[in-house]
């Protein structure tokens, strides 16, 4: 049956479905980059308000600024912006549910700057999220700066009145509220990155400082930017999870949106214009999101980038699959027992040890079956924010560098593009053509690679440790292969 309005009340009673008035739903929430993240997060949080009878005046306008989401865009349009959530576990007991708090979305590409403007400058409008990427924020992780040489950053400095960019849209929309007095919206970024709020902020204030001071200052003054851990592993939609869904649910959805039954929100309760009721339906508000986000970043995210350019080398393309193997279990746990956790502070309500095994459990998840090739893209925006803190303090404190080398050393190989078998993958990073020039001549490539301070900071550069643990582990993995340099690392 095709997923639309007028087929929801014959849809499978087992499928889960709005059971507030969709039409009575009203925008107050305009979200950069609807991905699948979003929809199983942001989206799912609102969604369940929604079904409690509250935040219906909280629905979300979804805005585009790339030519390959019109895709999504035509899907959802098709379906009344309907989709389902698929959560995936070996539970008989997850949610398969009809999703209804999107109601909208427009493109820059085909509706237009100044269609998108309008929206976000609309006083309805209280909140707009980013999901946009760790590299969507164009900092230059060598200076700590915004990077104002980007070309479609530069393409707004020049064309402020028709801009492509987020910081572009941004700060237009502030200018058409600032003139027409209408008050602020909310910047809420869901992206992982460490302290994404601040990151926003001082992306958003060097982008407006460049175009207008006084604009600047009065974004400075009056727009909140809360930090937020996010959390829920949620693989890309293939087409076996679209028939998957017709075959066993009876569904038609041309782009549902596949997770795990794990979801996590922490959040800094900022925000200037109101906000929806969530801690009713989870997430949880706090003054100092900080050791929370630590904690997921260094251990989730930090373990995902350990286990996952390793895992392609060895052959393999799911996260699943590498949990299966002793030797990555092994190392991912040593990882986060002897390099992440000595690192961290207490963190209010987590037990650490419960936490560290519900991540071993949650990337075993055999039924969602992530794809190591999602965990491993963008690795050049990833490094700086998710594995570089982990080894600067590991530098710090004289202590043993190899279980963090070899991830590196790991990614370096990886970029050669074919594993040990001999079987080729894509590499999707922006910046694959020239990370992959980095390494692709053995003599001279620790220092081509790792004297990339756009990647990898200052600290590593300067640290022979380090490289001489890098290049250690280089050589091993090239002439033991992966299982004989994890047997190694792990047996001494």
């Amino acid at each position: 049956m095709k997923l639309n309005q007028q087929n929801l009340p014959q849809l499978p009673a087992h499928i889960g479905r709005p059971s507030y008035d969709i039409q009575s739903i009203s925008t107050g929430i305009a979200h950069i980059g609807v991905g699948g993240f979003h929809r199983a997060h942001e989206a799912a949080y609102t969604d369940a308000l929604m079904n409690s009878g509250e935040g219906l005046d909280w629905g979300i306008c979804g805005i585009g600024t790339r030519a390959d989401e019109i895709t999504m865009r035509d899907a959802l349009t098709a379906q009344g912006y309907l989709y389902t959530l698929i959560e995936l576990d070996d539970r008989p007991d997850t949610e398969v549910r009809v999703m209804g708090s999107i109601r909208d979305m427009l493109l820059v590409t085909q509706d237009g700057s100044e269609a998108v403007v309008a929206r976000l400058a609309d006083p309805a409008i209280r909140i707009v999220s980013l999901t946009i990427t760790e590299g969507g924020y164009c900092m230059d992780e060598s200076t700590g700066q915004f990077n104002a040489a980007l070309p479609h950053i530069q393409h707004d400095l020049t064309h402020p009145s028709t801009p492509i960019s987020v910081f572009g849209l941004l700060c237009a929309a502030f200018a058409k509220r600032r003139d027409a007095g209408n008050g602020p919206f909310t910047v809420m970024s869901c992206d992982n990155l460490p302290h994404n709020g601040d990151v926003t902020r001082k992306a958003t204030l060097a982008f407006a400082s460049l175009i207008d001071t006084e604009l600047a200052s009065w974004i400075e003054r009056n727009v909140s930017f809360p930090n937020a851990m996010v959390d829920r592993i949620t693989p890309m939609t293939s087409v076996a999870h679209c028939q998957a869904l017709r075959q066993q649910h009876g569904v038609d959805d041309a782009w549902p949106v596949v997770c795990e039954p794990f979801v996590q929100w922490v959040l800094e309760d900022k925000f200037v214009a109101g906000r929806p009721a969530w801690e009713k339906v989870g997430v949880q508000f706090t003054d100092d999101v900080a050791p929370y986000e630590e904690m997921k970043i260094k251990l989730l995210n930090g373990s995902h980038l350990a286990l996952t350019y390793l895992g392609v080398l060895r052959g393999y393309r799911y996260v699943h699959e590498t949990m299966a193997d002793p030797l990555f279990v092994e190392y991912i746990r040593r990882y986060m027992d002897e390099d992440v956790t000595p690192q961290l502070e207490p963190v209010p309500g987590i037990d650490l040890a419960q936490y560290k095994q519900t991540l071993i459990e949650r990337f075993s998840n055999c039924a969602i079956a992530d794809q190591l090739e999602r965990v491993c893209s963008d690795g050049s925006s990833k490094f700086s924010k998710f594995t570089v803190p982990t080894i600067n303090r590991l530098i710090a404190e004289n202590a043993e560098l190899d279980r963090a080398a070899l991830v590196v050393a790991a990614w370096a190989l990886y970029l050669r593009g074919i594993d040990e078998n001999g079987d080729r993958y894509r590499i999707l990073d922006p910046r694959a053509e020239f990370c992959q020039s980095l390494v692709d001549e053995d003599e001279g490539l620790a220092e081509r690679l790792l004297g990339r301070e756009e990647i990898f900071g200052t600290q590593i550069p300067r640290s022979l440790a380090f490289r001489d643990a890098f290049e250690r582990n280089l050589l091993r993995l090239g002439t033991l292969g992966v299982s004989g340099t994890l047997d190694l690392l792990l047996t001494r």
